[in-house]
């Protein structure tokens, strides 16, 4: 087996201008003989060296320091050096210097015998006759750190011979400096808007990677630098995008974080080598761990998505345990003893909706089975033929298939949900109580609101890897998982408070188009059932209440 290839640090610079058309930037096309990236367009930049973290260097940044630099970039320390790296890079490769003289001003380079000497003290630097804190010394001139703002961050996939995590910054170019190419690693600059730039790709006159690309993307939304500046400094998500290689039905695909599959693929394909798939095909057999596989039932559609999951634990000679056997379809039952190879000796079901218990009956018939869950308080829209042999209590540990089962009651989107935590791989699977790819169904009585945000937040306290969700792929980063989704519930919630206090009263039907503006109308009728559950839990809390009929008024804080 390979070594796996260590990403090692870079930073990029996206230097921009306003321009009467709009803005732009500066593109960079760099040599056929570079190793990495020959013949692309390119923004001015390299890998972090050691001397980019030079005390001395730091000294001189302004505006900037490193525990302020580590905090935007989410890392302990080192920050700095990678504004610092952004700014070398780009006077080595463009020939552009973000520093400030000894006003305050960016440094001007102008006249023939001041860009000569600036050429020849860059030169110097690239070749490392000089330090940048020594060119700095000399002019007299620190750092304009604070010029710079932190755009994206992007990492070479795995599987790639040279792999980069590279920070991409964006900065406003200095508008008494005329930009150079190097003539070395760089034959070609252009100032380009980033819709040209794009155009030019689609037609194969420049070669762009992809997280050019996508910053070029990014950039083309604005008009002006100070727009661009505005956007890269404001709090928001910064996940490390990371492309990742897969195989869908009709070959390769190539998968970015926010894409279902990303996590899964992640974590089946370390080695980025595209054998894993990107898609859900129901009845197919997926090996997640050594001893986890899934099968998809074939019930798609609009509340169960690819369909409902259906987990194996074990193997021949520890025995298999089933997780939410499913749908009662007998060609599901059918695939899965044939995925099982080995006993079937437990059945457990996260939870009693027609989606995911009620296969647990022809399973126990024909295996023998013993069956773990609990019966909902309420029978309204759940499986009646559901008898668990053993009822789960909450933190239970139930030892089966070689390895341990912590069940977690998780009630809300149904009374009786848990999720079971496979301790040895930090697996859980959480049945409904987190879905992939939508908030899931809260409808009263059995389902409860106040039940499902307690639920969602007790889970915090479980050491967790990944998620096996009951529809949809694995998923990880619990924590942020399940922050979204409370955030997004407090944004409904807010909505509804607003809705019926602008009201004064109204009933659910009266709140739905309101409250759910953003969801087709052909979904109103469920959406009801969750607005009725916002209502219960804020009736709960004292902040609305139930007058005549069926209207409902806030009450004033």
């Amino acid at each position: 087996m390979s070594t796996p290839v260590v990403p090692r640090p870079a930073a990029t610079l996206a230097l921009l201008r306003d321009r009467e058309h709009g803005l732009e930037v500066l593109m960079m096309r760099r040599t056929h003989l570079a190793e990495f990236a020959s013949g692309a367009y390119v923004f001015p930049g390299g890998a972090v060296d050691e001397s980019d973290h030079d005390a001395a260097l730091a000294a001189l940044a302004r505006g900037t320091d490193d525990p302020h630099a580590s905090r935007v970039l989410g890392m302990p320390r080192g920050g700095l050096a990678y504004w610092i790296a952004a700014i070398r890079e780009c006077c080595e490769e463009a020939g552009l210097l973000l520093a400030y003289d000894e006003t305050g001003e960016l440094v001007a380079i102008e006249g023939e015998s001041r860009r000569a000497e600036f050429t020849k003290q860059r030169r110097a630097l690239a070749q490392g006759l000089i330090s940048l804190a020594d060119l700095l010394r000399e002019q007299r001139l620190t750092l304009a750190t604070d010029a710079l703002a932190y755009l994206s961050r992007w990492i070479t996939q795995a599987g790639r011979p040279r792999r980069f995590d590279t920070r991409f910054f964006v900065a406003r170019a200095p508008a008494r400096q005329q930009s150079e190419h190097d003539g070395t690693e760089l034959l070609h600059h252009a100032w380009l808007t980033p819709e040209e730039a794009l155009a030019r790709n689609a037609r194969g006159e420049v070669n762009l990677l992809f997280p050019t690309i996508k910053t070029l993307q990014t950039l083309a939304r604005f008009h002006t630098v100070d727009e661009v500046l505005a956007y890269a400094r404001a709090d928001r998500p910064m996940p490390a995008m990371m492309p990742r290689a897969a195989t869908g039905r009709e070959g390769p695909v190539t998968l970015f974080w926010g894409d279902y599959a990303y996590a899964e693929v992640g974590k089946l394909d370390p080695d980025g080598k595209g054998t894993a798939r990107c898609e859900i095909v129901p009845g197919e057999v997926v090996r997640l761990s050594p001893r986890v596989r899934r099968v998809t039932a074939p019930n798609p559609g609009m509340m169960t998505g690819p369909g409902t999951n259906t987990y194996l634990l074990g193997d021949a000679s520890t025995g298999i345990a089933v997780i939410d056997p499913g749908p009662a379809i007998d060609a599901h039952v059918d695939a899965i003893v044939a995925a099982a190879g080995g006993p079937i000796r437990w059945i457990f079901c996260t939870h009693t909706h027609i989606d995911h218990s009620p296969a647990a009956v022809t399973l126990k018939s024909r295996t023998g089975a013993m069956t773990f869950g609990m019966l909902a308080l309420h029978a309204e829209r759940q499986d009646a033929t559901f008898h668990p042999d053993a009822r789960l209590a909450h933190a239970e540990r139930i030892a089966v298939a070689g390895c341990t089962l912590k069940a977690l009651h998780t009630p809300g989107h149904a009374s009786n949900q848990f999720c079971f935590l496979l301790e040895e791989e930090r697996l859980l699977f959480t049945g409904d109580h987190i879905m992939q790819g939508s908030t899931v169904i809260i409808n009263p009585p059995d389902g409860d609101m106040r039940a499902y945000f307690a639920s969602l937040e007790a889970l915090l306290a479980e050491d967790v890897a990944h998620i096996a969700p009951g529809h949809g792929f694995l998923m990880d980063k619990l924590p942020e998982v399940v922050e979204r989704l409370i955030i997004h519930r407090r944004d409904r919630e807010n909505k509804v408070l607003h809705a019926l206090r602008a009201a004064a009263t109204a009933t659910v039907e009266e709140l739905v188009p309101e409250v759910y503006d953003d969801a087709p109308a052909r979904r109103h009728g469920i959406a009801a059932r969750s607005l009725l559950a916002h209502l219960l839990k804020l009736e709960g809390e004292g902040r609305a209440r139930q007058i005549a009929g069926e209207r409902w008024t806030a009450i004033a804080p």
